[in-house]
C-alpha cells in the first residue's frame, strides 16, 4: 500500500509491515495490511522553522493526503501516486488540490496556503511499487519559504548504506494508530540494495532506494507519502511505499532522485 491516506497525515520514517503508498490510498481498506505503505513512525516532534520546505498537500476541504517539498517558489515534489484520486484511479483535478507551508500544526491558521495550477507525473509512472514514482506540482503563486535544493544527477555519496536521512511528515505515527497533526521527523539510515531486495522483490534499484533499521520501530507511514527524506541538506528522495510501518526488516522505499534530478531540473 502506498503511504498516503484521507484526512491529516503523517511523514513515514520507518516501514514495518503492510505495504502501502503514501497518497489517495486509506491503509484501512481490506487486505490493506499485506500490501505496501508510508509513514513517520518511531520519531520526534518537528517544526516548520526547521523545515521551511515542508509542504502538507490536502484537498480543497483541508484533509491532507500526503507531504511534499518546495524546491522553487512555485515548485514542489512530491510522489506521483500522490497525484492519484483514490476513488476513481485517475489523476487529481489541480484546482482540487491545495499546498500548506509555513504551518507546523495543521489544526492552526498560520503559514500559507497554495492552490496548485498544474501536475507532472513522471511519464514512466504506472504504479509505487514499479518505480518512477515521482510528480512535480506548479503553484499559482509562489511562496516565500525556503527552498531545498534537489540531490545532484548520478549522485552516489548521499546513498551509501548507513547514510543516515532524515524523513518529515504529518502521516501516522504508528501502524494502526492515527495521523499527526503536527508536522514529526524521524532519523533512518539508508540499507543495502540487498537489505531492500530481501523486502521487496520488485525493488529496482535505479528508480529507489530503502531506508530503515533491522529492529524497525522508525519509519514513514499512512500520510506521509510524497515527503521528503533529507541528506546533508539536499532533498534526496520522496516517501513512496512500505510494507506496514516500522516493523523489523522492513525498510521504507524512497524514489532516488539523483535518478531524476535532469527531468527534475526541466521541470523546474
Amino acid at each position: 500500500m502506498a503511504r498516503g491516506r484521507t484526512g491529516t497525515a503523517v511523514l513515514r520514517l520507518v516501514i514495518t509491515g503492510a505495504v502501502v503508498a503514501l497518497a489517495g490510498t486509506n491503509p484501512a481498506t481490506a487486505s490493506a495490511a499485506e500490501e505496501p505503505q508510508a509513514r513517520v513512525l518511531g520519531g520526534s516532534e518537528a517544526t516548520t522553522a526547521e523545515a521551511p520546505w515542508a509542504v502538507a498537500l490536502t484537498d480543497e476541504y483541508g484533509r491532507q493526503f500526503c507531504g511534499g517539498t518546495l524546491v522553487t517558489p512555485i515548485k514542489v515534489v512530491t510522489a506521483a501516486h500522490c497525484t492519484v484520486e483514490p476513488l476513481t484511479g485517475g489523476q487529481r483535478d489541480p484546482q482540487q488540490v491545495r499546498a500548506i507551508s509555513g504551518r507546523t500544526d495543521l489544526t492552526a491558521e498560520d503559514g500559507a496556503v497554495a492552490e496548485v495550477d498544474r501536475i507532472w507525473v513522471h511519464p514512466g509512472f504506472r504504479g509505487y511499487t514499479t518505480g518512477d514514482d515521482l510528480a512535480v506540482l506548479t503553484l499559482r503563486e509562489p511562496m516565500s519559504q525556503k527552498q531545498l535544493p534537489v540531490v545532484d544527477q548520478g549522485d552516489t555519496e548521499h546513498y551509501r548504506p548507513g547514510t543516515v536521512g532524515r524523513v518529515y511528515g504529518w502521516g501516522k505515527t504508528s501502524e494502526q494508530g492515527s495521523p499527526s497533526t503536527t508536522l514529526r521527523s524521524v532519523d533512518v539510515p539508508i540499507t543495502t540494495d540487498d537489505a531492500c531486495r530481501s523486502a521487496y522483490s520488485n525493488y529496482d534499484p535505479r528508480s529507489m532506494f530503502c531506508a530503515g533499521v533491522p529492529e524497525g520501530g522508525r519509519d514513514a507511514c499512512a500520510g506521509d507519502s510524497g515527503g521528503p527524506i533529507v541528506a546533508d541538506n539536499r532533498l534526496i528522495g520522496v516517501v513512496s511505499y512500505g510494507t506496514g510501518c516500522g516493523r523489523p526488516n522492513t525498510p521504507g522505499v524512497y524514489t532516488r532522485l539523483s535518478s531524476y534530478a535532469n527531468e527534475l531540473a526541466a521541470q523546474l
